[in-house]
């Protein structure tokens, strides 16, 4: 079996599995339908340009269907793009101006139109034949690989945002939903990589190396696919959004009167009540112990504004929010493990009797706190 055969049957297996999750995607019914949705295309769009690798010489015939089929590359980031941003905010929703980021393609699909889309049908032939030397191929190349950097960036971006506002205001570590953007955003970054390699080799002489970057190609998509497909059965619930008006503390801090340089000073007086107020409480009522605790649901305990309390725990007090809870986990942990009444009790049931939901996120914070991990520590 040659390589192009052999390329086919890869790509057909990759095409078909795309199909499958595209459907339970598009069908599925959560609480992140529109996520899923956004997801669901976005597998169908990078179906449509694998399929290329075994359809084209079938859709010859058909030179238009050809051609647009290879301009819906050009949605393919876009969709990307709007899926992280409706997995990361709660609040999402497509609106008239989402319709923007269809603009290269229809700026391809335009470049495209005096020399292909209006020519008769042998002018549009002999364009195929020849469109790898054509303008019209360079400039959706060059677009494409600008366009992949722009929305990389911008999802990037995205993530960090998100990342630092779930951080202050959530007192779970685990960001499902932060880890599976940034593993799924870097994994498609080496793909593309790849595949501009691969496409700087069509133009030399070694066309044995571009066809095995192609079987590479697609065996990648293939192994994707079966990941996207693992983490969906291993993570049933996935993900974990937060609010779009949710903003990180240096973003709520703008609003604040500047503060001349001079030496550091006690806080005011008020502010000092106020952090009294708040660490009564975390001793008092334990709020930490409910793992899916959240800074909304820490300031209706304290009936304060969450604006409020966020600078006060982000600002005033420099602590992250996830890190201010379980500093409060960590010690009552400590006490649970120096307890005599309590040594039946095993690490993995104290974890989650303090407030934590995985042993990982525990020991992490747990040697943070104390150099220690939590056996060392009940040993000693």
């Amino acid at each position: 079996m040659d390589d192009k055969s052999l390329i086919k049957i890869v790509s057909l297996v990759a095409v078909f599995v795309s199909c499958l999750l595209a459907v339970f995607l598009l069908t599925v019914r959560t609480k992140n339908r529109l996520a899923n949705s956004l997801f669901g295309v976005f597998i169908l769009l990078n179906a449509v340009d694998i399929s290329s690798w075994f359809l084209n010489e079938f859709l010859f015939k058909y030179p238009t269907v050809l051609v647009f089929k290879a301009t819906t590359g050009a949605i393919i980031n876009p969709v990307f793009y709007l899926y992280a941003l409706a997995l990361c905010y709660s609040d999402f929703q497509l609106r008239p101006k989402h319709l923007l980021h269809l603009l290269p393609f229809a700026l391809v699909n335009l470049v495209l139109m005096p020399r292909f889309y209006v020519a008769d049908a042998a002018a549009k032939r002999v364009f195929l034949e020849h469109f790898g030397t054509t303008p019209e191929s360079t400039f959706m190349l060059v677009l494409g690989h600008l366009q992949f950097v722009f929305y990389i960036v911008a999802i990037f971006l995205t993530l960090r945002k998100y990342r630092r506002a779930y951080r202050e205001n959530y007192a779970d570590t685990s960001i499902i939903t932060y880890d599976w953007l940034f593993q799924l955003t870097v994994t498609i970054t080496v793909v593309h990589a790849i595949v501009i390699l691969k496409n700087t080799l069509g133009f030399t002489p070694y066309g044995r190396l571009f066809n095995g970057f192609e079987l590479l190609v697609g065996l990648n998509s293939t192994l994707i696919l079966s990941w996207f497909i693992l983490k969906a059965l291993y993570n049933p619930a996935l993900f974990r959004s937060i609010d779009s008006t949710i903003a990180p503390v240096e973003e709520l801090r703008v609003d604040e009167p500047p503060v001349a340089t001079t030496p550091p000073r006690q806080p005011a007086p008020a502010i000092t009540a106020q952090i009294q107020r708040l660490q009564a409480h975390m001793a008092q009522a334990e709020p930490y112990l409910d793992p899916e605790l959240t800074i909304q649901d820490l300031a209706n305990q304290l009936n304060m504004p969450v604006r409020e309390l966020s600078l006060l725990i982000n600002h005033h007090l420099d602590q992250h929010f996830f890190d201010f809870v379980n500093e409060y986990r960590i010690q009552k942990a400590k006490r649970l493990l120096k307890d005599d009444s309590q040594k039946s009790t095993t690490v993995l049931e104290i974890l989650y009797a303090v407030g934590f939901n995985s042993k990982s996120s525990f020991n992490t914070s747990f040697k943070k706190h104390t150099g220690l991990t939590p056996t060392q520590y009940r040993s000693t």
